[in-house]
């Protein structure tokens, strides 16, 4: 009886040719209204030639010069105790935590633990970091979350700065754009009776996506910013829509989000594996989950991500 009822949720292949009905379909304005939106930028070679071109460390350099001069010798700074091997290697870190027995252990790196540090709002902070790091030759984190507002660090030359840091270090980092939700789109995110809506991903509402997008691709092609944090179901299509069109954009989904749950991560995962591009790869690179979820949510979901090839 259970194989019988498991064999009911088989889903026909003519269910993907409906799919593709609407998708490909002139008239599907939710398709339209976001091609019209990546029209602005060009095609999407071009959109990621712009961003090639952007993210390159001589162009971020040259911007951080015009900007903020005291940052760039504060970049160039940086360059020279990397390249003199001032940081602490991973090998030397594991002797000085383990001892002599350092050399004799394996270590799993498929497993490696990835220090994340959330959230990096000012340049200064990573020079900071920096000079602890080799003061007290400990490991300069790999992942940064930033989460101040965007046009403010662009006013200020932080935006550039800080993306010409993460090449510099080697790091990776995440930006979280303004059209987050709570800018004002919904009217009723206002206390703690209203609050919790923002938590279930309610909180960008009507054309909101569009302009997410829209913002996305503006730092997309001007900064180089690749990866940004995703808390909408909406814009976690839009976000599977553009890799699928061929931009080389990356997203990670927020805790705010609200997954909590296996089949939420089911659902997420379904989309993933349904928008990746033909050499399987999907544009989603972060999963954050409810601060509720248990180990076993995550066990759960993890044999499904094996099986769906992420």
């Amino acid at each position: 009886m259970t194989l019988d009822l498991r064999q009911r949720l088989k889903i026909p292949n003519s269910r993907l040719d409906d799919l593709n009905a609407v998708l490909l379909n002139p008239e599907t304005q939710v398709v339209s209204d976001l091609l019209k939106v990546v029209a602005k930028y060009g095609t999407p070679e071009e959109i990621n030639a712009r961003a090639q071109e952007a993210n390159d460390l001589s162009t971020l350099m040259n911007k951080v010069k015009a900007r903020k001069p005291e940052y760039y010798t504060q970049l160039k700074w940086l360059e020279e105790q990397r390249d003199k091997g001032a940081f602490i290697s991973v090998a030397d870190y594991r002797r000085s935590v383990l001892g002599p027995g350092a050399a004799t252990k394996k270590f799993n790196d498929d497993f490696a633990v990835t220090l994340e540090v959330s959230a990096l709002q000012y340049f200064p902070w990573v020079i900071a970091a920096a000079k602890r790091a080799i003061e007290n030759k400990v490991l300069m984190p790999g992942r940064w979350i930033k989460v101040r507002k965007m046009k403010e660090q662009e006013a200020d030359g932080d935006l550039p700065a800080i993306a010409a840091a993460m090449q510099i270090i080697g790091a990776s980092y995440v930006e979280t754009l303004d059209t987050k939700g709570t800018d004002g789109s919904n009217i009723h995110l206002n206390g703690p009776a209203t609050i919790t809506g923002y938590f279930g991903g309610i909180g960008q509402p009507n054309d909101h996506a569009l302009k997410w997008a829209d913002e996305l691709l503006y730092y997309y092609t001007t900064y180089g910013v690749r990866q940004v944090l995703n808390i909408n179901p909406g814009t976690v299509l839009v976000g599977y829509l553009l890799y699928r069109l061929g931009i080389d954009i990356e997203f990670k989904i927020s805790v705010f989000m609200g997954n909590d749950n296996p089949y939420a991560g089911l659902w997420t995962l379904i989309g993933a594996k349904l928008f990746a591009r033909d050499d399987g790869t999907s544009p989603l690179i972060g999963f954050n989950w409810g601060n509720s979820t248990n180990n076993e949510t995550i066990e759960i979901t993890a044999q499904v991500r094996k099986a769906l090839g992420f």
